[in-house]
């Protein structure tokens, strides 16, 4: 099992902000491409291309990783500053 947190737009799709999913492990990418199919709001949201980036256990993802189990997975908006 893991846990996602989501920030920014997907806070919409996902109300709770964090949810935990069974998880047989995968990389990022197949987890991405497993929460697109959720529906058009989820593949809009993150499809390829799109910007967000991924945290893996608090660290900012600049790769493809693999995702165990136990492991938290956050997804982030684009942050501006000002």
């Amino acid at each position: 099992m893991i846990t996602i947190t989501y920030f920014g737009p997907l806070k919409q799709l996902q109300p709770a902000g964090t949810e935990t999913l069974d998880w047989p492990g995968g990389s990022t990418e197949e987890l991405l491409a497993q929460l697109r199919q959720r529906g058009p709001d989820w593949a809009e949201a993150l499809q390829p291309g799109r910007i967000f980036k991924l945290a893996l256990n608090q660290q900012l993802l600049h790769a493809p990783a693999l995702v165990r189990d136990g492991d938290a997975v956050a997804i982030l908006p684009p942050v501006t500053g000002g």
